[in-house]
């Protein structure tokens, strides 16, 4: 009789031990991928929900996204920092570390277009009805973004070089580090008014767009993606960069105002 109490228990011990370790197996089978993303302030809001649809449908994929003016972002990525996928505002970042040979070539892609606008406080204290009219003596401060790591503060100085006003603008702009400084001016009404994406306008209900960019004014304003030629999780990247140019992501981009470029 104790023989066999002491062989069940051995049984049992093993049969315990058997289990544990295909436990084990099945969680290091199913271990969670983390990817870093580098995207365009203006992508900041839209990217919640991208990241929980995602994460929903990819549960072994989780997201981490960084945002700034894309300048900014190709700066850190050819300083090294960590990163999986980058999402600019412009092609000319993109265009950069492809020639630099940071980038999966192979991956890039242009996924969305926005529009450059003019916005006021809501109110619009100033009585702005277009780009050419923000040297008028109703205009102390033009907020810009820095043209020299902002893609909205590069579109604008092409718009106002179009219309032969960029001297004047100059002398009355205050340059934010990115788009959403930009936003943040106008809404606080400490700038009269600024130039920043369609999409970022309609994220509040304290500016006005009062005029588009004229047709030809400036370039398109095209958003290109692209896998970091560095990254550890090139698969899990890409499956994420093929969801953003797909039709479940396209819908919550056009919620956000972008169209597909």
């Amino acid at each position: 009789m104790k023989i066999l109490k002491k062989l069940i228990v051995i049984l049992a011990v093993c049969v315990l031990f058997t289990a544990c370790g295909k436990k084990d197996e099945d969680k290091k089978g199913g271990e969670e991928k983390e990817i870093t993303i580098l995207a365009a302030a203006s992508l900041t809001d839209v990217c919640g929900e991208l990241k929980a649809e995602f994460e929903k449908n990819n549960p072994d994929i989780k997201l981490t996204f960084s945002f700034g003016s894309s300048g900014a972002l190709q700066t850190q990525i050819e300083e090294g920092a960590p990163c999986d996928v980058f999402f600019s505002a412009a092609e000319k970042q993109i265009n950069a570390l492809k020639d630099e040979g940071l980038l999966d070539e192979n991956s890039i892609k242009t996924l969305l277009e926005n529009k450059i606008v003019l916005v006021v406080p809501k109110g619009n204290a100033p009585g702005l009805k277009d780009f050419s009219e923000v040297t008028g003596s109703s205009v102390n401060m033009i907020a810009l973004g820095d043209p020299e790591s902002v893609p909205a503060g590069q579109y604008a100085e092409e718009v106002f070089t179009t219309l032969g006003i960029l001297d004047d603008v100059k002398k009355k702009a205050n340059y934010g580090s990115d788009v959403r400084t930009v936003l943040s001016w106008v809404e606080s009404g400490d700038a009269d008014c600024g130039v920043v994406y369609a999409t970022d306008a309609f994220t509040t209900d304290k500016v006005e767009i009062v005029a588009y960019a004229p047709e030809g004014s400036c370039k398109r304003v095209l958003y290109p993606a692209a896998v970091i030629k560095a990254s550890a999780n090139k698969e899990a990247a890409q499956k994420f960069l093929d969801y953003l140019s797909g039709a479940d992501a396209l819908k919550l981009f056009e919620k956000y105002g972008f169209a597909a470029a």
